[in-house]
């Protein structure tokens, strides 16, 4: 009867131990393990970056067209605002075309970005825009057309063929993974970019069942990754729908909320809805990224919500960086209404192609915020 009761005990005592740490799925970090990782970063401010020459994530890294300088040039502005890390996504085809000159590429912009002080979120893999990627020359822009290039990692045919997943996927992610696992200067791994986009723009050529077949995919995909165990967090964000209970959430959002390391979540609103979306997501107990905001004619500008996710001590990473081939200054309803030049309101981006700001009040207080012109000053005494 002792003997029971002290195993009783000991489980009981177990079991506070976990709730105290923080539930959590298979290798999932518990949350006490989140918070401290948390607690260790900076305030993570950044853009979703690609360089103004590449049109998508293939042209960005592509041995043919990978543009170091062009990288150099705009990553060091970013830094010359206070910034400290950009999301950045990758492409399976890289893997399948190159893969030892891919790794080798990611190693080079790896370096540049350290050098600028500088730490990435990687994206592998991405649901939005055209589902029928090709590797090779890139086209050219639609003119006056937002994100007329972007491509989906994986394509159609991949997603909606699992038999290739293992054969094709599987080497990519645990290949990069396994590569970068322990590299200090990967901020976090973003495991799917809105795997439930049911992409507008291109829906009469959208697969039907693409949100199941890809939340099948992440899946898959996240055990490819827990298997290598990287230092860094894994995530996948939510952004869209409600979040504030269970009975709420789809199927796709349960599982990325319920094994995400740390919780990243987009929203383009207004600083109110923000807000509301901020605080649905604090019942999971973990630290808290906004990995895309910042869409002026929406109300989501700088003014409005970058001095919110500091208050907040939200990371943010803000969509867009310089205005280049991807025409993100362009609104998403470029795809329906004609533009014949630039919008009257830039949609996205931060610099012209040239180093100029497009709004200087915005990058003053993104240096404000990010401590950067307080440290100028202190340096040069003013």
């Amino acid at each position: 009867m002792l003997k029971r009761r002290c195993f009783t005990l000991v489980l009981i005592l177990v079991s506070m131990l976990v709730a105290a740490a923080g539930a959590a799925e298979p290798g999932q970090w518990t949350t006490a393990k989140a918070k401290q990782w948390y607690s260790s970063q900076p305030w993570l401010v950044g853009s979703n970056f690609v360089p103004s020459t590449a049109i998508n994530e293939l042209e960005m890294w592509q041995a043919d067209t990978f543009d170091p300088a062009t990288i150099d040039r705009e990553l060091g502005w970013a830094e010359s605002i206070g910034m400290n890390t950009m999301r950045v996504f990758l492409h399976n085809l890289l893997w399948t075309e190159d893969s030892k000159g891919f790794l080798e590429r990611m190693d080079k912009f790896l370096q540049i970005a350290d050098q600028h002080h500088i730490r990435i979120t990687f994206v592998l893999l991405d649901s939005v825009w055209d589902p029928y990627p090709k590797a090779g020359k890139q086209r050219e822009p639609k003119p006056h057309v937002h994100n007329s290039g972007w491509v989906q990692a994986p394509g159609a045919d991949i997603l909606q063929d699992s038999s290739r997943w293992d054969k094709e996927l599987k080497p990519y992610v645990v290949g990069v993974l396994t590569r970068f696992r322990d590299d200090k200067r990967v901020e976090m791994w973003d495991l799917m970019n809105e795997p439930d986009n049911d992409n507008p723009p291109y829906g009469k050529k959208e697969i039907p069942n693409k949100a199941a077949l890809a939340t099948q995919l992440l899946k898959q995909e996240w055990k490819w990754a827990r298997d290598v165990n990287p230092s860094q967090p894994l995530t996948s964000g939510v952004w869209k729908g409600e979040w504030g209970s269970d009975a709420q959430l789809s199927d796709t959002a349960r599982f990325q909320l319920e094994n995400s390391d740390v919780i990243t979540f987009h929203s383009y609103d207004k600083p109110e809805v923000t807000k509301a979306k901020i605080e649905s997501l604090r019942r999971y107990g973990r630290p808290i990224v906004c990995t895309e905001y910042m869409a002026r004619p929406l109300g989501s500008t700088f003014q409005a919500i970058l001095p919110l996710l500091k208050e907040e001590h939200m990371g943010a990473y803000n969509w867009g960086f310089v205005s280049g081939k991807s025409q993100t200054i362009y609104p998403w309803d470029s795809w329906e209404k004609q533009y014949t030049g630039p919008p009257p309101v830039w949609f996205h981006d931060v610099f012209y192609s040239d180093g100029r700001p497009y709004n200087p009040a915005e990058v003053q207080l993104i240096k404000q915020l990010t401590g950067k012109e307080k440290a100028k000053g202190a340096a040069t005494g003013h």
